[in-house]
């Protein structure tokens, strides 16, 4: 299976959303994707929602744990969403809940971002 990345700006906020499989044959298009849009707008915020990610291996932790970083760099924040249980122990057993913030839903996470 591959990857499907749908890229949506709402002001500052950049929306994510992942359908499929993020693994070490589809995580440089995703980094590659990211980093453009982050690089060539005004995006302070990124929002990931992972509802239809059904798998991810440690390159897709790396790509988001590296785009954490630069969207932290620009002062902002990251909040992912919508985690199936599969992918949710990933984020649990990797740490990285320790710095992502994770909400149930997209609506939330616009909510926590100033986005009504």
């Amino acid at each position: 299976m591959s990857l499907r990345v749908d890229m949506e700006a709402i002001g500052d906020i950049l929306i994510v959303r992942l359908d499929g499989e993020l693994d070490h044959h589809t995580s440089e298009v995703l980094r590659s994707q990211m980093e453009g849009q982050i690089n060539d707008t005004d995006v302070r915020h990124v929002l990931l929602s992972l509802k239809n990610l059904h798998f991810m291996d440690s390159s897709g932790l790396g790509v988001i744990l590296g785009r954490y970083k630069q969207i932290t760099a620009r002062g902002g924040d990251m909040i992912v969403c919508s985690i199936n249980p599969v992918i949710y122990r990933l984020f649990e057993l990797s740490g990285l809940f320790k710095i992502i913030k994770v909400k149930d839903s997209e609506e939330e996470a616009l909510h926590i971002l100033g986005v009504a």
